[in-house]
């Protein structure tokens, strides 16, 4: 017996040191990457501003080296995404699955960065309902994406045709929509948070009529709303995998603080020039954001996606993506 324990002991010692190296070096040990990364003007953004600072910094001890680029709308970063100028994107939730096809493949969601921030908004009382929003004007932006989508999906399951019951006028920017309701221009506007405590700061009067997320969960169809996601270019992912998920840490820490620290990360937000900070503090509770990897991102990801495809297969490429577009599921 004492020569079988003897015999155990030194097996998992040579085991130990075979899974060591020959160098002392654990398998945890990464070799770091230059990444550059882009975010747009909103939740997903504010939720990397913490890493964004700290990436700054003369003594930051990442693995990896960032470098974050902020945008107005996935139209200023799609092309550089697929150009490879860009290793990573956080990007609305449909346009991911829309790269993918439109790719082979060469697109890799990461993880859910947002969950559901949209919203309607009305300087009125006249809308209590989606079916209230028949015969009305709304003002959005985000078309061919995650907004444009997600509306639509909800004026049909209420039996309103988006196409005839309603007038969407769409704007290039969160921002056009909030001049359009402080000049009178607009009454109705479909807009995400922070741009929802945006506007409300303009006009005292907006209320929020509607809750999207609220609204999609009353359907009961066993998906969620998403509203954004963080992807990398495959090749990205394949070169280092170790290198992604020290990204993917350094993300959901980032996300964490922002979620716990609400006025110092508005101050940072402000800094960054996403939102002014004051607005920032207000529409942080509201904004969902998160750090969803692994396999409950596939789930919810490809439920979500699912329901968009049923209704318009284009919203998401044509197809439903392949596995392969889940990392880490």
């Amino acid at each position: 017996m004492k020569r079988l324990t003897a015999l155990c002991l030194t097996l998992l010692l040579v085991v130990s040191l075979a899974a060591c190296g020959q160098n002392g070096e654990t398998p945890e040990e990464v070799t770091g990457e230059s990444y550059a990364v882009a975010a747009l003007k909103g939740p997903t953004a504010m939720g990397l501003v913490k890493l964004m600072h700290d990436a700054e910094q003369e003594d930051a001890s990442f693995v990896n080296d960032y470098t974050f680029t902020l945008a107005a709308s996935a139209d200023e970063v799609a092309p550089l995404l697929i150009k490879g100028e860009l290793d990573m994107a956080c990007v609305p939730a449909n346009l991911a699955a829309t790269l993918y096809q439109k790719t082979d493949g060469q697109i890799v969601t990461l993880g859910i960065n947002t969950l559901g921030v949209l919203y309607i908004v009305e300087n009125g009382n006249a809308v209590r309902s989606m079916e209230d929003l028949s015969g009305k004007t709304i003002v959005a932006s985000g078309k061919d994406s995650t907004p444009e989508y997600a509306l639509n999906y909800l004026l049909e399951q209420n039996g309103v045709d988006p196409d005839t019951d309603v007038t969407i006028d769409w704007k290039s920017e969160h921002s056009e929509c909030v001049s359009a309701l402080a000049t009178g221009a607009a009454t109705i506007a479909m807009l995400p948070q922070p741009f929802v405590t945006v506007a409300q700061s303009k006009i005292p009067d907006l209320r929020v009529a509607l809750d999207l997320t609220q609204e999609w969960d009353a359907l009961d169809n066993g998906s969620a709303l998403l509203t954004g996601v963080v992807v990398a270019r495959r090749e990205v992912v394949e070169a280092n995998p170790g290198a992604v998920d020290a990204f993917l840490s350094d993300y959901a820490a980032s996300v964490e603080w922002v979620n716990a620290n609400t006025a110092d990360a508005a101050a940072l937000i402000g800094d960054y020039g996403i939102v002014d900070a004051a607005v920032a503090e207000q529409a942080l509770p509201y904004c969902n954001i998160v750090c969803i990897t692994g396999t409950e991102m596939k789930d919810k990801l490809s439920g979500y996606l699912q329901v968009l495809c049923d209704a318009d297969s284009a919203s998401v490429g044509g197809a439903m993506p392949g596995d392969d577009f889940y990392y880490g599921a």
